[in-house]
């Protein structure tokens, strides 16, 4: 065995999108030594990108999966430290399939691999991981008798250059200059922002930097801006500043979210249709993608607006791939998550903050406002409830509302379930014995109403 961990303990790592487990009893250097030649033999590599985070186990990780690369015979390119949106960059930019070394939001003893093909193409158990995984339990063959070499090369300005050029702020001297408030939760958006609002300057972007030490051990609170606890500090500083706008990073930065400039949270949702609405006057009649835990006001904006809303499963690969079959434009997902197709169709959310502060500089308007027509629909936010049984439960709910006047249900991913007035959604965990339901009505009332009515039935065993 390539590793110390035991067979079990390798395969359990393998998630369907990346690899992910706690250092050193799931996840060590050996193991990624033993991926980075089972990426080179089953994507067929000739030269490979590495990028990794701050925590202490990246630099170590991210070595092993180089060497072991090159012991296969690829060449590897190493830009050190970055964020997963600047990996995803580099493998664009060089057209070169890449690895990045993080655990997302996850807690400081968790690390991981995000593994894509060249120009950013997701690779998970369906495309490709399944097989490296798999290599790695039973090496196949012996190793080629070529070692590759391994270089570094640092990507950071071609990839705020790039970002800039998408989503340009303050142009030509046109919009009003903001104060930004930008908390790095210590992750690798301490390491992107700077190089990406140098750029634009202080007379365009007044930022004011929290947490940005890259620490791997999340000294001030969790990289987690979805769980709203996160945010206070972020809150508090935008009050105290009296800025325009807060923006929150996920340890990796591929994920932001907004506080308004009343401390108070942004839905994903409403940023999805503020980016969509810029995307469609670039481009009218494109498709935009959403999941369908998003709000519904996405898909009526989009039609509204003359372009083609296509509703997916929740997930990355989900959402890339069917960005790829369609040929979208742009996607957004309920968790922070935002994609876009001139960026290799992979998320970033530094590429999303861009696109809000521009609409923002070229209005008036406070960022409360602006959002406004944006975000119509009171929702519940994510609830997560302990069950014995999940599969039965979402069967009891099922059957509790299928056959009401009004009522559409479906299986896209969890269950659904759609009248004129609320929707609401209700998925299983894939990890823990929960499920999760998401709730939105026409007005506070009506979601209130739906949320409490699921909740009873979900916490009460499908009783009704």
């Amino acid at each position: 065995m390539p590793s110390t961990l035991d067979a079990a303990s390798i395969a359990a790592v393998f998630k369907a999108y990346d690899v992910r487990g706690t250092v050193p009893d799931q996840i060590d250097e050996e193991l990624a030594r033993a991926v980075g030649r089972a990426f080179v033999e089953v994507v067929g590599a000739t030269t490979v990108v590495v990028g990794h985070d701050m925590r202490p186990s990246s630099p170590g990780m991210a070595g092993a999966f180089a060497e072991g690369a090159s012991e296969a015979g690829a060449d590897v390119v190493h830009i050190g430290l970055a964020s997963t949106d600047q990996l995803y960059f580099a493998s664009g930019h060089l057209g070169l399939p890449g690895v990045m070394f993080t655990a997302s939001h996850n807690p400081a003893q968790y690390n991981g691999m995000k593994l894509c093909r060249a120009h950013a193409a997701p690779i998970g158990l369906d495309t490709g991981l399944a097989e490296i995984r798999d290599r790695v339990l039973a090496p196949d063959g012996p190793l080629t008798a070529s070692t590759g070499s391994i270089s570094e090369h640092d990507v950071l300005e071609a990839y705020a250059a790039h970002l800039l050029s998408l989503a340009p702020v303050g142009t030509g001297g046109r919009g009003r200059p903001l104060r930004v408030v930008a908390d790095a939760g210590n992750g690798m958006a301490g390491h992107t922002a700077p190089a990406v609002f140098e750029r634009l300057g202080a007379d365009v972007v007044d930022l004011v930097p929290m947490y940005f030490e890259l620490d791997g051990t999340f000294p001030h609170h969790e990289a987690n801006p979805i769980d709203a606890e996160n945010l206070r500090d972020l809150q508090a500083r935008v009050l105290a500043e009296g800025a325009d706008v807060g923006l929150a990073f996920d340890g990796d930065a591929d994920r932001c979210f907004l506080v308004d400039e009343r401390g108070v949270p942004v839905p994903p949702s409403a940023v999805t249709a503020l980016i969509a609405a810029r995307e469609l006057a670039k481009e009218p009649g494109a498709t935009v993608i959403h999941n369908l835990i998003t709000s519904r006001a996405v898909p009526e904006l989009v039609t509204r607006l003359g372009g083609t809303p296509v509703r997916t499963r929740v997930g990355h690969s989900f959402i890339k791939a069917t960005m790829a079959e369609t040929d979208a434009v742009f996607g957004g997902e309920h968790s922070g998550h935002f994609y876009f197709r001139d960026f290799w169709r992979a998320d970033s959310g530094m590429l999303a903050a861009l696109h809000v502060l521009a609409a923002l500089a070229e209005t008036d308007q406070p960022l409360s406002s602006l959002l406004a027509d944006y975000d119509p629909y009171p929702v519940s936010g994510e609830i997560n409830s302990t069950v014995a049984d999940p599969v039965a439960v979402m069967a009891a709910v099922e059957a509790a509302y299928a056959e009401r006047p009004g009522v559409t249900v479906d299986r896209l991913d969890g269950l659904s379930v759609t009248h004129a007035d609320w929707t609401f959604n209700v998925r299983p965990s894939n990890t823990e014995p929960l499920l999760r339901l998401n709730a939105e009505g026409r007005d506070e009332e009506t979601m209130s109403t739906i949320r409490d009515e699921v909740l009873g039935l979900i916490r009460g065993g499908g009783a009704l």
